[in-house]
């Protein structure tokens, strides 16, 4: 998260705790000259009415405290697609077979898409189940720009206090979880549906899961497949960092190049977009520490004249004391709201603003989509590459064998092995060309759907930002008006 988001602000709280339980003495006072009543003992404390906490938008919540989704696909009858997910009741639990502690959560799901089996649903997950669940769609999903999951904060484990740190990790993955429900591929996803819905250990259960016919399978198990193997051996691994070694050298142009001059503009565009928005980023959090610095200052301030309005009174001996020490309490009531009003536009402020991190880490999740894409075009270089290679072994050890009466047989039997390495290594290269443009796919509709949810994102943003500075700025200055008005007295007096 940004560093701003927990910074609503309590450093307040005692301070204006204070001011509101402080019991001070009151002089009853009477405007206008008039004589005064018997003192009574206690200063009322300022009323905080109509300090209430109001968003002045309603972009960026659905009522439930969750964000607002990107819009669904349609189905056949015309009725948007959803997937809405609560992280509610953390639970410590212990495992019983090695002793340790973990917090679990309870995810509840409301959808309406038919295969989910159901529309509501109940089941708990610990940390580590997401986990397995981001693995697996990282595998499943190549070349979609797949929200990043929340880290494992170790070292914010161990500098905040234990309900802090659980209850943040609860609505990080609150929010995560409908990021992942609001992507138009992967709420539909086989791996979503058995985290939200199927009861049991879902580490076990994503193991099970089969990849849907519409995603891809790896490029290097399909590879290692047509080779008969059963993974991606070292073998593998070696020719691709030699391949990718000529790439960059480029000393022999490779047989396969990225050719989408329309894809790269687009990459560049989005490396200085990024840059563009880790530097607004840093300005919003300046904003938003200005802010609360305000707001505490106004806080400190209101408390100042508190205490000084109760050393007035306690030493007022005339009317004129009296009155002044009534519009110091004014001038603190004032300063207090004012603090308040700070603190509930930063927080609207950081609910806002938000929004850039948020694309930070969307700006993650395309640079991996890019990664998978540079990574299956290296494997379609590698093969071609080496079908390049077995080809020319063969028609060597031909030539070799036709200065030769009869032939050798020893070079005709090396020769037919040649041939059907040749034929697995054409099959792995066709999976992995299906695989390559499978994923060149997955970027395009990526970059479509990214260009759209950017314009009404930040258009949101930009619009709920705009209306709460107004809407605070104009609750702000009707308390420093009605103070005005208060102590417009001294005006007449003065002229």
């Amino acid at each position: 998260m940004m560093k701003y988001e927990n910074q609503e602000g309590d450093d307040l709280h005692e301070s204006q705790d204070e001011m509101e339980s402080l019991p001070l003495d009151e002089p009853s006072v009477v405007g206008g000259g008039g004589g005064p009543s018997a003192p009574s003992s206690i200063v009322d404390p300022p009323s905080y009415a109509d300090v209430i906490f109001t968003s002045f938008d309603s972009s960026s919540s659905n009522g439930h405290g969750i964000p607002k989704l990107s819009p669904g696909s349609e189905s056949a009858d015309g009725v948007s697609e959803f997937v809405k997910v609560w992280v509610l009741e953390p639970l410590k639990e212990q495992d019983p077979t090695s002793r340790t502690t973990f917090y679990t959560y309870l995810i509840t799901t409301r959808t309406n898409i038919p295969d989910y089996g159901g529309s509501e649903f109940s089941v708990r997950r610990r940390f580590k189940d997401v986990v397995a669940l981001s693995e697996r769609l990282s595998e499943t999903h190549r070349g979609f720009f797949v929200p990043i999951r929340p880290d494992k904060s170790l070292v914010e484990s161990q500098m905040m206090q234990l309900e802090q740190f659980v209850e943040q990790r609860r609505a990080q993955l609150e929010k995560y979880l409908n990021k992942l429900a609001a992507h138009p591929v992967i709420r539909r996803s086989e791996e979503l549906r058995a985290f939200l819905v199927v009861r049991g250990r879902v580490l076990q259960l994503q193991k099970s899961v089969n990849v849907s016919p519409k995603q891809p399978s790896s490029i290097a198990a399909a590879a290692a497949s047509a080779e008969g193997g059963t993974g991606r051996d070292l073998m593998r691994m070696f020719k691709e960092l030699r391949q990718s070694v000529v790439n960059d050298w480029g000393r022999v142009k490779p047989l396969v190049v990225e050719e989408d001059k329309e894809f790269l503009e687009r990459k560049e565009w989005l490396l200085e977009f990024e840059k563009q928005l880790s530097n607004l980023s840093q300005q919003a959090e300046a904003l938003v520490k200005a802010q609360q610095d305000i707001g505490e200052t106004m806080g400190e301030l209101g408390l100042a004249f508190v205490k000084l309005t109760k050393f007035e009174t306690e030493e007022a001996d005339f009317d004129s004391q009296r009155v002044r020490a009534a519009d110091m309490k004014n001038v603190a009531t004032a300063a207090v709201k004012s603090g308040r009003l700070y603190r509930e536009l930063n927080s609207q402020t950081v609910k806002h603003l938000d929004k850039l991190h948020d694309y930070l880490c969307v700006m993650l999740a395309t640079n991996t989509a890019f990664s998978d894409r540079s990574s299956a075009l290296l494997t379609v270089q590698t093969l071609s590459t080496e079908l390049t290679s077995l080809q020319s072994r063969i028609e060597k050890l031909e030539a070799a064998s036709s200065k030769i009466f009869g032939g050798d047989r020893s070079r005709m039997h090396k020769i037919e092995e040649l041939k059907e390495a040749v034929r697995l290594t054409e099959d792995a290269k066709s999976c992995a060309v299906r695989e390559y443009e499978q994923i060149k796919e997955n970027n395009r509709s990526e970059l479509e759907r990214l260009d759209k949810e950017r314009h009404e994102d930040f258009m949101d943003m930009l619009r709920g930002f705009a209306l709460n500075q107004a809407g605070y700025a104009e609750k702000m200055a009707n308390v420093w008006e009605k103070l005005a008005e208060e102590t417009s007295e001294y005006v007449r007096e003065g002229s």
